[in-house]
């Protein structure tokens, strides 16, 4: 895949107030008065960060003040990836997974004492938490009772047998009742894991069974749409599966009394107490997320306290501004690792606005109406919401007042040019366009924006700082202005200390280092410009190869997904080692969409605006795509069951949103792959 950097319009420049009064900027004038170097531009501050990692990131925690209970002796003594350790071969498997004693060795502190303890001066009535239920319904904390509630939470699971190592797992929505219960469980110095109580009860145990929590914390229920869906029985079968629990939790969210066996919420945090922050080494285990993949059991990624704390300060602070007064809402369940991310926001001093239910209920426009009444200044999203909106037609700037808006986020999948287009014109032109990747397995961005750099049509605006991003060739060649691996070569604080229960590190190893040894790589093709603005071209597993010429899935949804008509498409190339196979286009029309005319249309915009060679030979109308849990479409296990793996083996069902919904679309392309063959 190759390409010029054709420079796309300019959509949002910063003012210089803007750049003036930035966190970045105040950052920059840090780090040069501690170097003596001058730093002109982004670039020159990403160069920096890169290259000299362990003076960047000694400079954030100096810059954040880091609450430190014993001070390290270092910051990074050598330089190695997760997982690898001095004096071993980059990569190589069969020692101690953690990178206990890398990053900042000897230093100890906590993150919930970060979340709970505010710098500067405070802002009259601001709230710490505003949450707010589908219904209409909120609930807002100042600091002081938030304070109040997780002090609470603390001393009863103490009582329960909490100690600084333990886990505690929840089942829960995006409620007060989830942050309490994670900040708890940090205070004490244990490690938290959350699911989303939509997932299957499978699901749920392949995740909390690898990690032998000690305490559960569950609802019993969650309204989503309008409609209560009752989880008594996945409850029920999680508790049967987990013979580590000390015991379990009921939150009454549709106020059934708690089962045998369970205490109330209400028992749990019945003794008032103050939060004690447990010192814990920099490297020790915050949280376990899970990977969405979809065969085996999803790797359990275990992140590090001080590597997300000063990971998720630089990014809110420095790369989305976010401050004291501002309000951060981002639509998330805890299933997602912008659960995790949002809640970060707390560390920054801003207000986390949490919102449970879904974004389409009673109608689209849901989000906006609560980000004009809340005054959001960072408005978090994915792409298809967006592209769910303008295809709605909705124009939330001419019914709402929404120049509290500074920034909107968007993460999931790449964000389309005409999504780029539908906000400017449809939300506001002054607002900064924030398109970023990274992932559960960094809990972070590694490419993104920052309110210094200006945001392209249809592009990220950089690579974040402190994450050397590049991509390399397949010969490990680096590459500007074309597409290829994203990759990233110097280490960076979030990135896992181990997964769960790979006790030689070789699982780890294999997930990120196996293809050049020594460097992490991520699963993503990207093409990163000679401005430095970045495009991400879809999952590098996925890739189509057409007579030799390689193109991302994302480049091609991008145009397919421009037609009004078509509402979702996944894209197969039944390619093989023996040779060229067809191209298969699954697309989800409107329901008065002419078939045959939308069909025409899509091989026309492929042929002039991709390649002829990428044209599909069949394009197929489905009723639904089949996505996993976390919303990622399931082109590499469509492609290798109608290449002839067993479906078993290609997927698991416990980790698609609908697996109805997957045999439906399977025995629809089964037929068509049979008739071409035939």
């Amino acid at each position: 895949m190759t390409g010029n950097d054709v420079v796309p319009e300019v959509l949002w420049t910063p003012t210089p107030e803007r750049v003036a009064r930035a966190a970045i900027t105040d950052f920059a004038g840090f780090v040069a008065d501690r170097t003596g170097r001058t730093f002109a531009d982004y670039a020159a501050l990403w160069d920096y960060s890169t290259s000299e990692p362990a003076d960047f990131w000694g400079a954030i925690a100096d810059y954040f003040q880091i609450r430190w209970h014993d001070r390290p002796s270092g910051v990074l003594p050598v330089a190695v990836m997760p997982g690898e350790q001095a004096g071993s071969a980059p990569g190589e498997p069969g020692r101690a997974p953690a990178a206990s004693g890398v990053w900042f060795p000897g230093g100890t502190l906590n993150y919930a004492e970060h979340a709970l303890s505010p710098t500067g001066e405070p802002v009259d009535r601001e709230p710490a938490v505003i949450a707010v239920a589908e219904d209409g319904s909120e609930e807002l904390l100042d600091l002081q009772e938030l304070r109040r509630r997780v002090g609470a939470a603390q001393e009863g699971l103490r009582r329960l047998g909490v100690r600084q190592g333990d886990r505690v797992v929840a089942l829960v929505p995006n409620t007060v009742h989830a942050l309490v219960g994670f900040l708890a469980t940090a205070a004490l110095g244990a490690v938290w894991s959350s699911c989303s109580p939509d997932f299957g009860a499978p699901s749920v145990i392949d995740r909390f069974t690898q990690i032998s929590p000690t305490v559960l914390i569950a609802v019993d229920g969650y309204r989503y749409g309008g409609k209560a869906f009752p989880v008594a029985d996945t409850v029920s079968r999680l508790r049967e599966s987990l013979p580590s629990l000390a015991a379990a939790v009921h939150i009454a969210a549709l106020g059934t009394p708690a089962p045998q066996g369970m205490i109330g919420w209400d028992e749990l945090t019945s003794t008032a107490a103050e939060p004690v922050f447990t010192p814990v080494p920099f490297s020790a285990p915050l949280w376990v997320l899970y990977s969405s993949g979809t065969t085996g059991l999803p790797k359990p990624i275990v992140h590090s306290a001080g590597g997300i704390l000063v990971e998720h300060m630089k990014s809110l602070r420095l790369h989305w501004d976010l401050g004291r007064g501002d309000r951060f809402l981002w639509f998330t369940t805890t299933g997602w690792m912008m659960w995790n991310f949002v809640i970060g926001g707390l560390l920054v001093n801003a207000t986390v606005i949490l919102y449970d239910g879904s974004p389409g209920h009673p109608d689209l426009m849901t989000l906006w109406r609560l980000a004009e009444k809340h005054r959001v200044t960072l408005f978090g999203t994915s792409a298809p919401f967006i592209a769910a909106s303008q295809k709605a037609g909705l124009r939330p700037a001419a019914e709402l007042d929404l120049t509290s808006i500074t920034a909107i986020g968007s993460t999931g999948s790449p964000l389309s040019t005409s999504g780029f287009r539908w906000i400017r014109d449809e939300v506001g032109a002054g607002i900064q366009i924030a398109s970023f990747s990274g992932g559960t397995d960094v809990c972070t961005g590694v490419v993104g924006g920052a309110p210094t750099v200006p945001v392209w049509m249809g592009e990220i605006s950089c690579r974040a700082l402190g994450a050397k991003v590049e991509s390399y060739s397949p010969t490990g060649e680096p590459l500007t202005d074309e597409v290829g691996e994203l990759v990233i070569t110097a280490p960076m604080p979030s990135m896992p200390v181990f997964f769960w229960g790979d006790e030689d590190g070789k699982r780890l190893h294999d997930s990120y280092f196996a293809d050049y040894p020594g460097i992490w790589r991520h699963g993503d093709w990207i093409r990163i410009t000679s401005r430095g603005s970045c495009v991400i071209e879809g999952r590098s597993d996925a890739t189509l190869n057409r007579g030799g010429v390689r193109m991302g899935t994302a480049e091609f949804y991008r145009v397919v997904e421009s037609l009004p008509e078509v509402a979702d498409s996944l894209v197969v190339d039944t390619s093989t080692a023996a040779g060229e196979g067809d191209l298969l286009l699954f697309v989800v029309l409107s329901p008065d969409a002419d078939e045959p005319a939308v069909t025409a249309t899509v091989k026309k915009l492929i042929r002039t605006e991709l390649s002829p060679r990428h044209v599909p030979g069949v394009v197929v109308r489905v009723r639904a795509v089949p996505h996993t849990l976390n919303g990622k479409k399931c082109e590499v296990p469509v492609k290798r069951i109608l290449g002839g793996m067993a479906v078993d083996a290609a997927v698991s069902r416990d980790a698609l949103a609908d697996p109805d919904g997957f045999d439906e679309f399977l025995r629809v392309a089964g037929s068509v792959v049979a008739g071409a063959a035939g």
